[in-house]
């Protein structure tokens, strides 16, 4: 396939474009950005053909497939519809929308138009957050009780911008991070939290938008989930705990967009380091996607898991809001 991207952004240059080209076949041959320098610049950078600063244009390249959309959230829907509509399949950035309702129209539309949609949460697809779901599923650790996971780091410079004060434009650490985390905690669990608690900060980078927060999530198998996601804590590691009544599984280190991180399984027998694939998380996501477009199986994640991170997320944002408990309002899906 022939792909489009509609954003000039950094993790298209840093991890996505190469992950596209690692797939037999598959290249990026345009690129959409607002600013006509900036897309000459970049298609330069990374020998893509053909840059253009309308999107009309680019949509309407008959030698283009498919997009990858990583602009500023508020721009996902009218994009990701926008392509739908000119019959090119889409990877979409995570959050997907700026609310569940508009989430759902961009994955109705797709089903209808016949082109396939992904999401784009990368960390389901890394091999140590495989190995904690076969752990779980094989009864390794028996019955899971509980699930921390610490997500908090600190939010490079050349990161920050919009990120860190913009509302408007889908800023803070809630949909930016929340939306991974609950991705993470359904694809382990095969099931969607039911209700949140939370409390929220703004305590060093966020301009009105929070750049911390701690949640509690129930689930339906009354399973316990505890999460901390931040911008600015300079030297926290990432990590997973997952408890049951057979063992423990930590991993530290993997809530990350590289292949890195360790892992230890305790249980009556003692402690012992857990192996795991290092392959390039964006490459097996790329790669399940084109599959999918084939004919074989589905994307690593859907249009519809990204409706349902996004729904937590905001009922996060909400409980962090209001001080109370939020019940997840999934749209009626």
């Amino acid at each position: 396939m022939n792909w489009g991207l509609i954003g000039a952004s950094t993790i298209a240059s840093q991890f996505m474009i190469d992950a596209i080209r690692a797939i037999d076949g598959n290249e990026v041959v345009a690129v959409f950005s607002s600013s006509d320098q900036r897309g000459e610049i970049y298609a330069e950078q990374h020998s893509i053909a053909k840059h253009t600063a309308s999107l009309n244009d680019l949509l309407a390249d008959l030698q283009i497939d498919a997009v990858y959309i990583s602009t500023t959230n508020e721009k996902h829907k009218e994009q990701a519809l926008a392509a739908i509509a000119a019959g090119k399949h889409v990877v979409c950035e995570k959050p997907l929308a700026m609310n569940v309702a508009d989430a759902i129209e961009m994955v109705a539309a797709a089903a209808n138009a016949g082109v396939t949609f992904a999401t784009n949460h990368h960390l389901r697809n890394a091999g140590s957050h495989l190995k904690i779901k076969e752990l779980i599923q094989s009864g390794a650790i028996g019955a899971v009780q509980s699930i921390r996971i610490f997500h908090a780091v600190h939010l490079p410079k050349n990161l920050q911008g919009w990120r860190i004060d913009n509302a408007a434009a889908g800023g803070g650490v809630i949909p930016d991070i929340v939306v991974h985390d609950a991705d993470t905690v359904r694809f382990y669990l095969e099931e969607d939290p039911a209700s949140v608690v939370a409390i929220e900060r703004a305590e060093s980078m966020g301009q009105g938008v929070e750049d911390s927060v701690m949640s509690i999530w129930s689930m339906p198998s009354d399973v316990m989930v505890q999460t901390h996601e931040s911008f600015t804590h300079r030297f926290a590691r990432t990590g997973v705990e997952v408890n049951g009544t057979e063992g423990s599984i930590v991993a530290q280190s993997v809530n990350t967009q590289n292949p890195t991180g360790e892992m230890t399984l305790t249980n009556a027998n003692g402690s012992r380091q857990i192996e795991f694939s290092n392959h390039n998380l964006y490459a097996r996501s790329m790669q399940k996607f084109v599959d999918a477009v084939n004919g074989n199986g589905s994307p690593s994640a859907t249009g519809l898991d990204g409706i349902k991170s996004l729904a937590v997320a905001m009922a996060v944002k909400e409980a962090a809001t209001s001080g109370a408990s939020v019940d997840i309002d999934y749209g009626g899906l």
